[in-house]
């Protein structure tokens, strides 16, 4: 007897639908999968005649055939555990192909039926969805993430003998009650807060240009000025995920297992800060499953590193092209997957090896080889992309001792959502979101300059010795701080300043 059950495999994070089909037939036991299947759907077997039987349905002592089809595609995971055991079920007329018809059943089973969480659902359903199916069966573990996606038929199970009885009409299971974005963004808090963090007046503002354009920053100064609580306090100023963004980044998330199941869904941009013995593995995504690393999980959020030179030159070095082109290839021997990768990138490091170079507080005894090999670390090219170089000093007593709340998140943030709202409004036809993501035409539009800014900026390139890709970047600053100051065209003091956020291009130049 033959039966067919529809299921669902990934690619990155893009679904593809897997056809899996069951011959059960007269013959000496045996149990074979064929379609190109790894190992975990290999052994599918014990788990499914474990499952079948402790749900109290009989075992066929038959000859079993499971293809999944597309025959010449690499199928990975246990998500097949609860399609195959409904096929056997088929085959033994416990329930028809037609009570299959029209649904997508994704589930890992244990051996006593119960059905388990998937890594991977949303994205999964999502492409479902986009290909024209709107009926599904997943584990109760992933009902969260699932319950976000609207005009579809979600149902979430706990045991194969549930799923079984819903088919055969024995047991209601109701289907997921659909859940606002908006309202799960309205219950998010912060847990740090600017209003806490005491001075470091230019640093905050250097911060709030870069959460209102999308520009990277590094925060360069001594131990304990706290760069680092400036970088925590940075994703609090951000706009809001849009719903759209928000999914893109569940879907990164749910594929990597680290997603939240008690929410279901990512309301805050992520921050996501690797140690800087993390492996280039660990950074870019890859591994067996080709499985998406930091880069890919900062997506649409802040990839912090601190002490950004104690990062292995390799490592830092493949950020080059994500933060140019929102995105990561991961190849390996079996596949060749895409993950985006549009983040911005906050770095912290020391101005020299013992931290106090250029302080007002303590006297730094480096050499200067010592000094340049230190910063040489960050190679030209790297630093090139980091738009905002801000030094940082400690911290007095007068400041740290005030009582008083500093300047709260909430307040600047209104500054940065008003200067994004200008930019989606000005590139509402180009498919760009922010100034530091404008393209050569946008760049030459909204980036003109009159004669006064010319010649400053001139004295400035050959001062400094900027790159063209520096050039760039300083006016795509002054233009985001026109938009915060409301104005339609880039004036000299909108450059001034962003000409003076280059500050290792002049360490560089020394």
């Amino acid at each position: 007897m033959l039966a067919k059950v529809l299921s669902y495999g990934l690619n990155g994070i893009t679904g593809y639908p897997v056809y899996i089909e069951l011959d059960v037939n007269a013959g000496l036991p045996s149990y074979d999968v064929v379609g190109l299947a790894d190992t975990a759907i290999k052994e599918s077997k014990a788990r499914v005649k474990a499952a079948i039987k402790n749900s109290t349905f009989n075992y066929p002592i038959n000859k079993i055939i499971v293809n999944l089809a597309p025959a010449d595609t690499k199928k990975e995971g246990s998500m097949y555990d609860l399609p195959i055991a409904l096929g056997i079920l088929a085959a033994q007329q416990v329930i028809t192909n037609k009570m299959l018809d029209g649904f997508v059943v994704l589930g890992e089973l244990s051996l006593n039926g119960e059905i388990r969480k998937l890594n991977g659902i949303l994205p999964m359903l999502i492409s479902a969805k986009q290909a024209g199916y709107n009926k599904f069966i997943i584990p109760s573990g992933n009902a969260q993430e699932a319950s976000f996606i609207d005009k579809v038929e979600v149902y979430a199970v706990d045991t194969l003998k549930q799923v079984v009885g819903f088919f055969k009409g024995e047991q209601q299971i109701e289907k997921l009650n659909n859940k606002t974005y908006e309202s799960t963004l309205k219950d998010h808090k912060f847990n740090h807060d600017f209003a806490y963090v005491k001075g470091q007046a230019s640093a905050k503002r250097a911060m709030e240009i870069a959460a209102a354009g999308g520009h990277n920053i590094i925060l360069i100064g001594p131990p304990g000025a706290g760069k680092t609580m400036l970088a925590k306090c940075f994703p609090s100023i951000l706009p809001d995920l849009t719903f759209e963004e928000s999914l893109e980044v569940t879907k990164i998330h749910s594929v990597a297992g680290v997603l939240d199941s008690n929410t279901g869904i990512v309301v805050e941009r992520p921050f996501r800060s690797p140690h800087h013995t993390s492996t280039l593995i660990a950074l870019t995504g890859g591994g067996q499953k080709a499985k998406p690393g930091e880069i890919s999980l900062a997506h649409n959020g802040v990839l912090f590193l601190d002490e950004m030179p104690e990062y292995s030159r390799n490592t830092i070095e493949t950020l080059r092209q994500p933060m140019e082109d929102g995105f990561i290839t991961v190849a390996r021997n079996s596949t060749t997957v895409q993950y985006p990768a549009n983040f911005i990138l906050v770095a912290s490091m020391n101005p020299c090896p013992c931290g106090y170079y250029g302080s007002t507080t303590h006297e730094c005894k480096c050499s200067p080889a010592s000094i340049h090999k230190y910063l040489s670390k960050i190679s030209g090219p790297l630093l090139d992309r980091i738009d905002l170089h801000i030094e940082v000093d400690s911290i007095n007593y007068e400041d740290l001792s005030q009582a008083t709340l500093e300047e709260s998140s909430a307040k600047i943030k209104q500054r940065v959502d008003t200067a994004r709202k200008l930019q989606l409004n000005r590139f509402k036809d180009c498919g760009v979101y922010s100034n530091a993501k404008m393209n050569e035409k946008e760049f030459k539009k909204y980036c003109a300059l009159n004669k006064e800014c010319t010649d400053l900026l001139e004295v400035a390139f050959k001062k400094l010795h900027l790159s063209a890709r520096a050039y760039n970047r300083i006016l795509k600053v002054a233009r985001t701080i026109a938009d915060l100051d409301g104005k339609e065209n880039i004036e000299k003091v909108h450059l001034m300043e962003a000409i003076q956020y280059r500050s290792l291009d002049k360490k560089f130049t020394v």
